[in-house]
């Protein structure tokens, strides 16, 4: 049985991964963390990891990056893997991140769904293709409770559009202060937010006469949730290092 800490176990994200992790026999959620310290369910919910005494073999951070920096000292302290499913961190969180990554197995990813795994790799094989004859543009919205924007899935989704293409492209994230035609080595990244939207992403490669679109559309965040339940598995045994979904990915098609 794989126990793990579950940092923001009551937020929306986190509730979601209670209830999936409630189907799987070979894992539980020993411990939370919340800023909201309510009970919600049969484990004990503490404000601060620091207040855990008890031992578990993961730790899960879908709280909020602000609380990155606590997690990721308690994991080296007790030599813990950590599974960060948050976005909107800084690069100096990221590079915390790489560092810790040096001690333990650090598990990263800006988008949790299986889906955006595939639909990255498949933009990654149309940009190789298409090349400099395509305009690329990226789509994400989101409902409007957001707080970050672009998407750190879309930023990844850019990212790995970037390492096909034949070019160094710029991106950009609005337009209306430039008054010029689009640059061909631009990728344009839009944010769109309203209503319950649980997040869809579009990769949209507009050439001569055609158009082609990716698109993936999470229906709930049960998406995601079922995600970090196939990461606990797949992060049991790892060594110090920085894993992410597209490895995880490779080792189910394996």
């Amino acid at each position: 049985m794989t126990r793990i800490l579950l940092s923001g176990c009551n937020g929306r994200l986190g509730s979601n991964i209670v209830d999936a992790i409630s189907a799987n026999d070979s894992i539980e959620v020993a411990a939370g963390v919340d800023i909201n310290t309510v009970k919600r369910s049969a484990f004990p919910v503490y404000a601060d990891i620091a207040e855990f005494g008890g031992n578990v073999d993961i730790v899960v951070d879908a709280s909020h990056p602000s609380a990155l920096h606590g997690l990721i000292k308690w994991c080296i302290r007790h030599n813990c893997p950590l599974i960060v499913v948050t976005t909107g961190h800084s690069e100096e969180q990221l590079a915390e991140l790489a560092s810790a990554a040096e001690k333990i197995p650090v598990f990263r990813s800006a988008n949790m769904s299986l889906g955006i795994a595939l639909i990255s790799e498949l933009a990654k094989k149309a940009a190789a293709l298409l090349g400099d004859a395509y305009d690329i543009e990226i789509i994400e919205k989101h409902h409007n409770r957001k707080i970050d924007a672009p998407s750190g899935t879309a930023i990844a989704l850019a990212d790995a559009v970037r390492e096909a293409l034949p070019y160094t492209p710029e991106y950009v994230y609005e337009r209306q202060s430039v008054r010029r035609p689009r640059e061909k080595k631009e990728i344009g990244i839009s944010s769109v937010r309203g209503g319950t939207i649980v997040g869809e992403h579009t990769v949209l490669f507009a050439g001569i006469d055609e158009v082609i679109e990716l698109t993936h559309s999470a229906q709930s965040r049960a998406v995601f949730a079922n995600g970090v339940v196939k990461a606990i598995s797949f992060m049991a045994d790892k060594q110090p290092g920085l894993y992410n979904m597209a490895q995880l990915v490779e080792t189910m098609l394996a």
